[in-house]
């Protein structure tokens, strides 16, 4: 590998600059300008190495150690670093993130102001990056699965904005320490037998923050123990690469093999990147000194990469000492200077809104007959060290306490600048957790099923089976993939003859491994496409919640709207046989995804609407389907392949005057035969599918009912205190439900355990009809005992 003179001093600067950051940026930490720190230095030169590999249209999947090799790729500025570490709340000051993320937690912005894809392929792509360890490697196989597809799916040849010919790498970075992870080791496996342009660099420092590598690793090597995955002449697999971390010359050309191998005949490799440092320890939490030994510390200074690099130019000639003693000076000016600027900005923000505040409340003190509290107030906000904006907020709030009987006319422009910043701040910290896009889920145009007489009765799984098919017809980016969907066409028949007919390059079976099934598809939907990923049953979403939660509910929220994965989750759930194919568990869910929408339709062809709308739409979803209603009838619509069903709209199953049942899923079917019994008892029901629980009743139109009704009921097959306590709190609190109560809301729910198995176990742990009939009669025989008398 051929580098210049000057392209190589460059690298030191970067180098040198990159560890000034990170030796200011504790210094600010503990000067208590900042809340923690966490650093890359003594990864430097390996990331060097990596960035000059980098291409545009290639995206990083990678975490917090990665600084330098954002300072090459030119995705980063040092005041750009230090205005994330100040948690400078502008997308301006951190693109990255808009002050939302820790420091050391990267991102490109790839989307536009209106929330529409740049053109990523003339860009150098950064995912943005998780804190929880090994969170980074699920998404990682579908940003490089993608590549696969551009390449070897000729349909979408004319998507140049995203790929070129499938030409581009996903990088991945992780510590040594995560590599323990089980996400690690599913998403290397899916690699292997995917056999995708997926770069794994490993940085090995021989700890997890206290913990030395031989608690960590078998044999004490992460390489050693992946040897089994290594390619051969006669089989596939991963190449895998080892490189001491301080070695300019070794890890530039080991990248470059790599990289070549990887872009050209994807095939998945790994760079076991050791005899790397941590000069300051894991991060601001406390000192490597504790618990590293004198000898190893002293080695770490010794093959510091950073003095490394030094000595091998020095040997080489290629730079004299007072030509590195000139960089290395002007680097930690250069990073000073950043920093300033960075507080600079940051300070701006801050006292304007400090100092509009400090006015109001000056020119009240004036005004005001008791001026001392107000005064006192200022004061202690005049004094603040390193005042940000919650000070003035919660200046303004003590002071309007204080002024709580002062008339309205006085104190009317300190109200007013509080509704202000607090809509500001809104924006600054609360804004963009789903899409506001013109093609957002909730703006997408509601076209009603088309059923008439002549629409045909057929399977539920058929009228999903005619949906996928139109689906996969209109649109080239769709790809389905999951346990089981390919061959067969799902366990249920929802997808058979599918990949018969459009191939198995977008309708495919692919290993027991939830965790990477998710992230297969988050990846792949970074990068423009729109895959529909199963799981199999409800009961196994468990092993994908965290990736759900952690990075695709927080996706678009922690970038600041500079990142999208419309990706759809499709499911089974509800009630079918045992503990492990009845799942229901969705309060576990809903309050673990908020950035997800959660789609729970009763039916398959509320199923076909959703999945219609959602494919139209930017947002992630996940649609749960009801696992025992494949073979019920439904008629087709006779516009299948267009109809939509709008997300937040409940649906009136039944008209009724008495009570109101609030309900979803599978229950629907239930709590109707319930209401048929409950007429003839003298009760009239109104029954309601919410539809949708993320969005939930987005009119609230559940409290018109119960202006009505007076009376309320929320069933379901969730635990007690689950999903019903949730629909209660909208519908109560947040509809202000409570207002029209003639008697109290009661919930209907499962057992706190899991369903045992046969007809009787679901029987007497689920909710049945009887149980649906013996709570609302005995709700109606409190309000009116002598219509209604006690049965037991």
């Amino acid at each position: 590998m051929k580098i210049s003179q000057q392209e190589i001093l460059n690298d030191y600067r970067i180098a040198c600059q990159s560890r000034e950051a990170s030796i200011l940026a504790r210094k600010e930490v503990f000067m208590g300008k900042a809340k923690f720190g966490i650093f890359g230095d003594g990864k430097e030169v390996a990331q060097l190495a990596m960035a000059k590999v980098f291409q545009a249209g290639d995206i990083r999947s990678g975490y917090y150690r990665d600084q330098t090799f954002m300072l090459a790729i030119g995705e980063l500025t040092i005041q750009q670093y230090f205005a994330q570490l100040y948690a400078h709340a502008s997308i301006t000051a951190d693109p990255a993130s808009g002050g939302r993320m820790m420091n050391s937690h990267f991102g490109n912005r790839m989307l536009d102001e209106n929330g529409n894809w740049k053109k990523l392929v003339s860009l150098k792509n950064s995912a943005g990056d998780l804190s929880p360890t090994g969170a980074q490697m699920p998404r990682l196989v579908g940003l490089a699965y993608a590549s696969k597809l551009y390449r070897n799916n000729p349909l979408l040849a004319n998507l140049t904005d995203f790929s070129n010919n499938g030409n581009e790498i996903a990088f991945g970075t992780i510590g040594n320490a995560s590599t323990s992870e089980g996400m690690f080791f599913e998403a290397i496996n899916a690699a292997g037998v995917l056999q995708i342009p997926m770069l794994v660099s490993v940085w090995d420092d021989d700890y997890g923050i206290s913990v030395p590598q031989n608690y960590h690793t078998t044999k004490h090597s992460i390489s050693q123990a992946l040897a089994g995955f290594q390619r051969t002449e006669q089989e596939t697999g991963l190449e895998i690469f080892t490189v001491k971390g301080w070695d300019y010359q070794a890890v530039c050309e080991t990248y470059q093999r790599a990289a070549d191998l990887c872009r050209t005949q994807h095939v998945p490799v790994i760079i076991h990147v050791q005899e790397m440092t941590q000069p300051q320890g894991h991060s601001t939490s406390g000192s490597h000194e504790r618990y590293k030994s004198a000898e190893r510390l002293m080695w770490e200074a010794e093959y510091d990469c950073n003095k490394k690099m030094r000595e091998w130019l020095l040997v080489n000639n290629l730079a004299t000492a007072s030509q590195l003693d000139t960089i290395e000076k002007e680097a930690k000016e250069t990073v000073k200077s950043q920093k300033d600027a960075a507080w600079q900005s940051f300070t701006k923000d801050m006292q304007k809104e400090q100092q509009e505040a400090i006015q109001l409340l000056q020119e009240l003190a004036l005004t005001n007959s008791d001026s001392q509290e107000i005064t006192k107030i200022v004061e202690e906000l005049n004094v603040a060290i390193n005042p940000t904006r919650l000070h003035a907020t919660r200046a303004v709030k003590q002071a309007l306490y204080h002024l709580r009987q002062t008339p309205y006319i006085i104190k009317k422009h300190l109200i007013s600048w509080l509704q202000e910043n607090q809509k500001r701040n809104e924006q600054r910290f609360n804004s963009h957790l789903y899409s506001t896009a013109l093609n957002a889920a909730l703006n997408i145009d509601v076209v009603k099923p088309d059923i008439d007489t002549n629409s045909p009765w057929m399977d539920g799984r058929e009228v999903l089976l005619a949906c996928f098919d139109a689906a996969l017809a209109r649109e080239p980016r769709l790809f389905i993939i999951g346990e089981d969907v390919g061959r067969i066409g799902d366990v249920n028949q929802g997808l058979a003859g599918m990949q018969q007919k459009y191939g198995e390059i977008r309708v495919t079976d692919t290993g027991i491994r939830e965790c990477t099934i998710l992230g297969q598809g988050i990846g792949a939907a970074m990068r423009g496409l729109r895959p529909i990923v199963e799981i199999q049953y409800l009961d196994y979403l468990l092993y994908a919640l965290q990736t759900m939660s952690d990075d695709l509910a927080t996706l678009r929220y922690r970038t600041c709207n500079g990142q999208k994965a419309p990706l759809i989750i499709r499911t089974r759930g509800h009630r079918l046989e045992g503990i492990w194919h009845s799942g229901s568990y969705i309060a576990g869910i809903i309050h673990n995804v908020r950035g997800i929408y959660v789609l729970v339709p009763r039916n398959m062809t509320q199923a076909a609407g959703f999945y219609n709308t959602l494919l139209q739409a930017d947002d992630p979803a996940l649609v749960i389907e009801c696992l025992n209603g494949y073979r019920i009838k439904e008629q087709l619509p006779n516009n299948i392949r267009e109809f939509t069903i709008p997300l937040g709209i409940p649906e009136i199953l039944r008209k009724g005057e008495d009570v109101t049942i609030v309900t979803y899923g599978a229950m629907c079917r239930i709590v109707m035969e319930a209401a048929a019994r409950l007429e003839k008892l003298g009760i009239d029901c109104e029954v309601i599918d919410v539809q949708t629980l993320l969005p939930f009743d987005i009119q609230h139109s559940i409290v018109e009912s119960l202006k009505k009704t007076n009376r309320i009921v929320f069933a379901d097959e969730d635990v007690p205190g689950g999903t019903t306590a949730y629909m209660l709190q909208q519908v109560i609190e947040k509809q202000e439900g409570f207002k029209y109560l003639d008697t109290a809301p009661i919930t209907i729910t499962s057992q706190e355990h899991r369903p045992a198995y046969g007809d009787d176990g679901n029987y007497f742990s689920k909710p049945n009809v009887e149980t649906v009939v013996d709570t609302i009669y005995s709700m109606m025989s409190t309000c009116a005992p002598a219509k209604y008398p006690i049965l037991i």
